[in-house]
């Protein structure tokens, strides 16, 4: 457990708190609606065809991008850093996935199916799926172009058509729609999709780096707490990290 230096903070009566606490509160209703006007304006994001077939390992064999949907119309992707030959996956990501146990029923009342999906084979997934416990869909996309099209993984291999970028040879990618450097193979990332009536399927939002935090709900209750996250004092804000397993 890591030890975090206690805050220096003035200490009053109720009275003077519950005037801050309300002042706080006028701040934070100020957020909630900003986001919400931030959501309808993500809604109505125009969409980009997906025309391009993808195929992915699946414990059901083969399975293309329109097959994991399922009976839903809508697919929610979380590109989990998970690269070939990996023993373990990324822990960040594995923080991020400890989120998604349990929700899937819910999402599927609202016509979304939840899948994670990485470079690496189906049987190291599997093997690390296991361990850490976790029952959502988690399939591979191992030998497609897939990661490379959505923007999450790097290499030798350009962006395609999907996201109409060119990153350089080398593992030296763009990150984030071009705006960041990323250092590595592999990135996190969530891409969402909406199949209409004929089946065709569109890429309606895609979210990186910072913008994961809003699926992150232990974040979000840290948040809460006086302390936060603690990771300003970090060399990097999450080295204080590790896999559940591993406390």
């Amino acid at each position: 457990m890591t030890t975090v230096d206690m805050p220096d903070r003035k200490v009053v009566d109720r009275h003077a708190w519950i005037e801050a606490r309300l002042a706080h509160l006028a701040n934070e209703k100020a957020l909630t609606t900003a986001r919400d006007q931030l959501s309808t304006e993500r809604r109505n994001l125009p969409w980009l065809r997906v025309d391009k077939a993808y195929s992915f390992s699946t414990n059901r064999g083969r399975q293309s991008l329109d097959d994991l949907f399922g009976d839903r119309r809508q697919l929610l992707i979380y590109h989990f850093m998970f690269g070939p030959g990996w023993e373990q996956g990324c822990p960040s990501c594995s923080f991020w996935a400890d989120n998604y146990n349990g929700v899937e029923a819910h999402l599927a009342d609202r016509e979304t199916a939840l899948v994670a999906v990485s470079t690496a084979p189906l049987a190291e997934i599997a093997k690390y799926q296991s361990r850490m416990g976790w029952s959502f869909e988690w399939v591979s996309s191992h030998g497609s172009d897939f990661n490379f099209d959505m923007g999450v993984s790097f290499g030798d291999d350009a962006l395609g058509p999907v996201m109409g970028l060119t990153v350089p040879s080398g593992s030296q990618g763009k990150y984030n729609f071009g705006t960041q450097e990323f250092g590595g193979d592999e990135a996190p990332g969530v891409s969402t999709f909406i199949k209409d009536d004929l089946d065709n399927v569109f890429l309606t939002y895609q979210t990186f780096s910072r913008g994961l935090d809003m699926i992150n709900g232990a974040y979000h209750m840290l948040d809460l707490t006086a302390l936060g996250r603690s990771e300003e004092n970090h060399n990097f804000s999450m080295s204080w990290l590790r896999r559940h397993d591993e406390y």
